[in-house]
């Protein structure tokens, strides 16, 4: 077979193709590893390229506080998170997980990064609510009917990034950086000897959450005390506090609430939606080559998805656990919910008053939530749904 006949377009192509060939030769050979010389002092043909060292950046290490348990889910969060990095990183960024207390407790684990004593803390902006109130709005708050989900959509496209980083760069002046990520499900009203049947059963009653929720609690009777999740099981034995709320079904479990307390009344509104936060020293996250930050926020963002995944399957088994040993769970009466709602107008009409970060930021929640959920809720069918299921599986 001969050659086939080119005309000048064919020869443009392929004189395009040889250029680009040729220009891949001159790069390849450039980076090339230079010729071995034999014995003889010429070229070898064949010969093992030289052993020149490869030099690698130097790895950085991140002293990063857990604000949990070792066996809690959140704890599990916080290591997928830091697996992540590494991986991610191949190296470069190295995570040492501190347990939660081990330089200083979960209430000033923000101080300590803020003062590079920790380079980081994983926890939630409710331990740190005694600072400002505002801060507690990162998932202890009203939320206005939208979910986790949605929450973390107004954080980072709705404007909640920068009202929170004024609230905490400049009227806190701390030198943190924070990368909000994994948007918890509704939380259970709380664990209780008897049924609560409607907002007076909470009268006189010794309770214990934290952050806004403690208003909304002191609003339906209660009095509130803020007590640390591992102390919460042997509070509940020894009498400091008559019921409690954590999280969900099984942080709650691995804290041995169920252990203290057989009947669990489930929906709230004291913490519709919640997130976890990775918080940062500033200065040294700062100082990172951009790539390696973006590893961080990235990283951050992969264990949201992932870990709300890994929560589907966790929640559900340990729910089922709950049930098989017995423990009560019991949908919260609507009176207990028009209570709460009622709570929270009160809350945010003193707050907003007296605090004018928190007016901002509640004003921005409020006007992301009518712009969401009239769309969520004309297009979508709310998920989970009843109807469907029970279509599926008849009782």
């Amino acid at each position: 077979m001969g050659f086939p006949r080119l005309d000048r377009r064919s020869l443009l192509k392929y004189a395009s193709v040889s250029g680009l060939a040729s220009l891949a030769t001159a790069c390849l050979s450039q980076n090339a590893p230079a010729p071995v010389a034999t014995a003889a002092g010429t070229p070898g043909v064949g010969a093992p390229a030289p052993t020149t060292p490869i030099t690698q950046q130097e790895s950085v290490t991140w002293k990063v506080q857990s604000g949990w348990a070792g066996n809690d889910i959140f704890q599990e969060n916080f290591l997928r998170w830091k697996a992540k990095v590494e991986e991610m990183s191949g190296g470069r960024l190295k995570i040492d997980a501190l347990p939660v207390n081990a330089v200083t407790n979960i209430g000033t684990a923000i101080d300590a990064v803020h003062s590079g004593t920790l380079d980081g803390a994983h926890h939630v902006p409710a331990y740190y609510y005694g600072k400002d109130h505002a801060v507690s709005l990162m998932g202890t708050g009203p939320t206005y009917g939208i979910s986790g989900q949605m929450l973390l959509g107004w954080y980072y496209y709705g404007g909640g990034q920068k009202l929170f980083e004024d609230l905490v760069q400049r009227k806190l002046k701390l030198n943190v950086v924070s990368l909000f990520h994994m948007p918890m499900q509704n939380q259970p009203l709380g664990w209780f000897r008897e049924e609560i049947k409607g907002p007076s059963d909470f009268q006189g009653m010794k309770f214990r959450t934290v952050g806004l929720a403690t208003g909304i609690y002191g609003a339906l009777g209660a009095s509130v005390i803020s007590v640390a999740g591992a102390e919460v099981a042997s509070s509940l034995d020894r009498g400091v506090i008559d019921a409690a709320e954590f999280n969900n079904t099984t942080s709650d479990t691995v804290y041995g609430l169920p252990d203290a307390r057989k009947i669990l009344m489930a929906r709230s509104y004291h913490q519709a939606s919640e997130i976890l936060e990775i918080t940062l020293n500033k200065t040294k996250y700062d100082a990172m080559p951009k790539d390696l930050q973006a590893i961080m926020k990235y990283a951050a963002y992969a264990e949201s998805a992932d870990g709300e995944w890994l929560w589907f399957e966790k929640n559900s088994t340990d729910y089922k656990k709950l049930l098989d040993r017995g423990v009560k769970i019991i949908k919260t009466p609507q009176s207990v919910l028009d209570a709460q709602l009622k709570a929270w107008d009160t809350i945010v009409t003193t707050e907003s008053a007296n605090n004018p970060e928190f007016a901002k930021i509640i004003e921005s929640q409020k006007a992301w939530a009518q712009k969401v959920f009239p769309w969520a809720d004309a297009i979508n069918i709310p998920m989970p749904d009843p109807v469907s299921y029970n279509h599926f599986f008849p009782r």
